[in-house]
């Protein structure tokens, strides 16, 4: 390697910079006393060889050029061996602070320290830039040969330095070579059987060998004993029967002429040392080991896989009722539309007989059972219709807590504890209701000898700076219900869990693991999000949060006045793909003198609005149809060429499922089914006529 002659001046004054040029550029004339110094230091060849000093200057006057010298050095593969640093050096860095940075960039660059001052002690320097043998400081003023003798040791120490470093790269890759050909060579030179020891010691699958003799086990993996729960002592010398393992595969699988013949993956049960009885898919090979036939038995233990595959089938079937369930409820609200509407009209009838009336009566009375019942279903499909209004989860909690507190018990104390403003929210009370009695039931479970429940409201509001880390938190204003109790409590890893479908802490038969994922749900539809503080020993906390309404109570109500007939001049567009369903609307609202066009599905309203654009003032659309086109897509089509036309959605399911940015409100433009003929005159004339509504209304 050649010797680097590059050298840097970082001097803020320009008569230094000549003088060192003088002093390193400004003779080719060697020194002898410097050519004997050099030999005894470097070698009697060092200096004879050395024959100029053609050194390379280059000059930085501020700190902050220097460091871009040298970084552009670096870049360029073209480094300096050392620098010259003047230690005052305004208005910019100083010396020591250049070293500093310098060195980041540069950790292998000699410098020298040049000052007249004592600015910096020793410990101070040290300090600043740590202790280095790359630093020596030169004392103003210098000698040219003392210079001169920094400038020679200093370059040539670098090029040493950096061959040394060479060499010392070299022979780590000499070494790592070599190491990896040892590495290699022992590799290939281990036995087959230190391969079949190390695989089968670290297999996850549970593995046991036997002797083929007396079945004794002589080896078992960590896999087994772990599956098993006996230690290796316990095992080593005895026999499945000794142990009660329950493997007798002989009887099972078979033999043939005495010998055990290979298994693969055949379903079987092993029992634990607990007694516990694991599913298991059990293989068997016999091999030779020193010189005896030894058997290889493999139980790969597949009891959380099938509970798994239990619970999927299990979710599956669910789903599956469930979607028939909301099928055959959604049909059944049709049906049941047909009766209470065709009831209704003639109920409005005065002068009907006594005995018609009545029959009539109990008509409507078990078709609104049968509603219910549909509710039922769509709820257990998750299909039900949400009925939001506004409440005061203070007067709601009051009710409900008379009921759970013949739920709870009489070891448990169930306190309420509410916020005094009215805890105004606009959401479903029937799903709060559950997740109350769901939360306060599995609080009363984790209490098995009685304990304290508190449930207490909490108006709270959240913006960037203290919103909760609950992903599905937002910034707002809340009322929070909180559930706290004084039962046992979970760890950590439960907490994390408790919301996934079907996973519980209960005994077998005591939960589906449902509650709290439905609680969750019920949650996350009214925007909120719930979070839990758990300990074991210590109880638990649930926080449910509930944005607040700005809806009053009285607001909420969208009074429907008597219905009335209309005068004639208005005229409804019905869109119903169930014919019966059509025939009975359009028969009432002809009973209230509207003037009605019907189409069978939304495709062929679609097709029918052109020519219909300019006579219709309302549109009545179910909102799931056959065909390509559905309410949703019939209303936006004929929004877009008539803004002002009015449009009332009907449905057997609940709107929540419906997405779409329409805002649908029962009783103002949306009417789920099944409904009365009073009520589908009601809403329509609220909609066209909103004044009168409003007139009536006060």
């Amino acid at each position: 390697m050649d010797r680097n002659r590059r050298i840097l001046l970082v001097d803020d004054n320009p008569s230094i910079h000549e003088d060192f040029r003088k002093i390193l550029l400004g003779s080719q004339i060697r020194n002898e006393a410097l050519d004997a110094a050099e030999a005894i230091i470097f070698g009697s060849d060092s200096a004879a060889n050395d024959t100029s000093h053609d050194f390379v200057l280059e000059s930085a006057f501020q700190g902050q050029e220097a460091l871009e010298r040298v970084t552009q050095s670096i870049a360029n593969a073209n480094p300096y061996a050392m620098a010259f640093i003047d230690v005052r050096m305004p208005p910019g860095w100083d010396g020591i602070e250049t070293i500093h940075h310098l060195w980041k960039v540069d950790p292998a660059l000699q410098v020298v320290i040049c000052t007249a001052y004592s600015d910096y002690s020793w410990e101070k320097m040290t300090a600043k830039i740590g202790v280095s043998d790359n630093v020596v400081i030169l004392k103003k003023p210098f000698d040219n040969i003392e210079v001169l003798q920094l400038t020679h040791a200093l370059t040539k120490k670098w090029t040493v330095t950096r061959q040394a470093q060479f060499k010392v790269d070299e022979l780590e890759h000499m070494v790592a070579a070599r190491t990896q050909a040892l590495s290699k060579a022992c590799e290939d030179l281990r036995h087959s059987e230190e391969r079949f020891s190390q695989a089968f010691a670290t297999s996850p699958i549970p593995q046991a060998i036997q002797t083929v003799r007396a079945r004794r086990f002589v080896d078992v993996n960590a896999a087994f004993l772990t599956m098993t729960g006996y230690t290796r002592d316990e095992i080593i010398g005895r026999t499945p029967l000794d142990l009660r393992l329950c493997l007798d595969y002989e009887s099972r699988f078979g033999t043939s002429g005495g010998e055990i013949q290979p298994i693969h993956e055949a379903p079987a049960q092993m029992s634990t040392r607990t007694g516990e009885l694991r599913n298991v898919m059990l293989s068997i090979e016999v091999f030779d080991l020193a010189n005896e036939k030894h058997i290889l038995l493999m139980a790969q233990d597949i009891t959380e896989r099938q509970q798994l595959e239990n619970q999927l089938r299990q979710s599956q079937k669910m789903e599956a009722v469930g979607q028939l369930a909301a099928g055959i409820a959604h049909d059944f609200n049709n049906l049941l539309t047909i009766i209470q509407g065709h009831a209704s009209i003639h109920l409005d009838a005065s002068s009907l007989p006594l005995s018609v009336n009545t029959s009539l009566h109990q008509i409507n009375g078990a078709a609104e059972r049968a509603a219910d019942l549909t509710r039922k279903l769509l709820a257990f499909s998750r299909r039900g219709m949400l009925r939001p209004k506004v409440l005061d989860l203070n007067e709601d909690i009051a009710t409900v807590g008379q009921m759970l507190r013949r739920l709870l018990g009489e070891k448990v104390d169930l306190r309420l504890d509410f916020m005094q403003a009215p805890a105004l929210v606009h959401a479903d009370p029937t799903s709060l209701e559950q997740v109350l009695m769901n939360l306060t039931l599995n609080a009363r479970d984790a209490m098995p000898d009685g304990g304290t429940i508190t449930v207490s409201t909490t108006r709270v509001q959240f913006d960037a700076s203290n919103l909760p880390s609950n992903p599905d938190a937002k910034p707002g204003t809340y009322i929070r219900i909180q559930v706290a109790d004084t039962g046992t409590g979970m760890d950590e890893q439960t907490r994390l869990r408790i919301f996934e479908p079907f996973f519980t802490t209960k005994g077998l038969n005591k939960g589906t693991g449902m509650g709290l994922a439905t609680v969750y749900g019920i949650v996350k539809q009214h925007e909120g999000w719930i979070d839990v503080v758990s300990e074991k020993g210590r109880g638990t906390v649930f926080d449910t949060y509930i944005p607040v309404t700005d809806l009053s109570k009285v607001s909420e109500e969208t009074p429907l006045f008597t219905p009335a007939a209309d005068d004639g001049n208005h005229t409804i567009f019905v869109v119903e793909d169930d014919a019966a369903v059509r025939a009975l609307v359009v028969e009432v609202l002809q009973t209230y003198n509207y003037n009605v066009i019907e189409a069978e599905n939304g495709d062929r309203a679609i097709a029918l609005w052109p020519t219909l654009r300019n006579q219709v003032d309302l549109l009545l659309t179910d909102m799931v149809m056959p065909g390509s086109a559905n309410g949703l897509d019939v209303a936006r089509h004929c929004l877009e060429d008539k803004p002002e036309l009015k449009v009332i959605y009907t449905s057997g399911y609940s709107s929540e499922l419906f997405a779409s940015n329409v805002k649908l409100r029962e009783g103002v433009n949306y009417l789920p089914k099944p409904y009365l003929s009073s009520r589908l005159s009601a809403i329509i004339r609220n909609a066209l006529d909103p004044e009168s509504k409003q007139a009536e209304s006060a």
